[in-house]
């Protein structure tokens, strides 16, 4: 299918992208890899009047050590995080979760602010980013801020970003025993669930994407722990668990305590 009519906009900074954000408000949309929205607007589901395009903005793809944690600019590709040495050493969580995402065409394309800001409920960043306890550097008209990760997911396709904001950077902590595990979607490889946990000392974190309608801690597992991957049976306590054509609420419940098991044991 063909995307209804639209013009086109290279930027060439942060600033020139916010500006344009600023100037045509609802009519604009940020294209970084556009493997979430070129379908989108292929399928007449979201009908911009103007792409911003911010991939070629210098300084948005690197990856860098700053102290104890990983900088990943926004335009990071899944494949450059794949197979970042960096990333693998210090942060491979990241890299298991980028290696489950779609197919070759979609990790070489595909970037984690995109991702992160069109907040799919089954991406998998989104499971791996709350685990990690990240924090979302972003920026608009009113400067720059940084959002917490916990803060950043408020409901299906909706984040704490202002209409106004762009992802420039995302922050996260070195984790030297993280596990990412998904029961993936045959077609897509979105998750049906997706699981991230890290350990820290006795306690551990766990992020779930697939199973409600936004991506969240699971805070009732993480209070059970106790050394033991039993606290998997609470993967869902005070969940409203989505129920759609690849899997109903009662397997997604039973798939969430598996996964979490696995990522528990990992």
């Amino acid at each position: 299918m063909i995307p209804s009519k639209f013009d086109y906009i290279k930027a060439a900074s942060v600033k020139e992208a916010v500006d344009l954000l600023d100037k045509y408000g609802d009519d604009a949309k940020i294209l970084s890899g556009g493997h979430s929205l070129i379908p989108a607007m292929k399928l007449r589901l979201n009908r911009p009047e103007w792409l911003i395009d911010i991939s070629g903005i210098a300084g948005m793809n690197s990856i860098t050590e700053d102290g104890n944690e990983i900088v990943i600019g926004a335009n990071c590709t899944h494949k450059e995080i794949l197979k970042s040495d960096l990333i693998r050493s210090e942060l491979n969580i990241l890299a298991q979760a980028a290696e489950t995402i779609g197919d070759v065409q979609v990790r070489n394309r595909g970037t984690i602010g995109g991702s992160l800001a069109h907040a799919d409920p089954s991406a998998d960043y989104p499971a791996v980013i709350l685990a990690c306890e990240a924090k979302i550097e972003v920026v608009g008209k009113k400067g720059s801020r940084v959002i917490e990760a916990n803060n950043f997911f408020q409901g299906i396709f909706t984040t704490a970003l202002a209409d106004d904001e762009i992802i420039t950077a995302v922050r996260l902590p070195k984790v030297t025993a993280g596990s990412y595990h998904k029961f993936y979607q045959s077609a897509s490889r979105f998750a049906v669930v997706g699981v991230a946990a890290v350990k820290d000392g006795n306690n551990v974190r766990v992020g779930i994407t697939g199973v409600a309608d936004s991506p969240y801690r699971a805070s009732a597992v993480e209070k059970a722990y106790n050394g033991s991957s039993d606290a998997a049976s609470r993967a869902t306590d005070g969940v409203d668990v989505m129920s759609d054509h690849f899997a109903d609420a009662d397997y997604r419940t039973h798939l969430a305590k598996v996964y979490v098991k696995k990522a528990l044991e990992a």
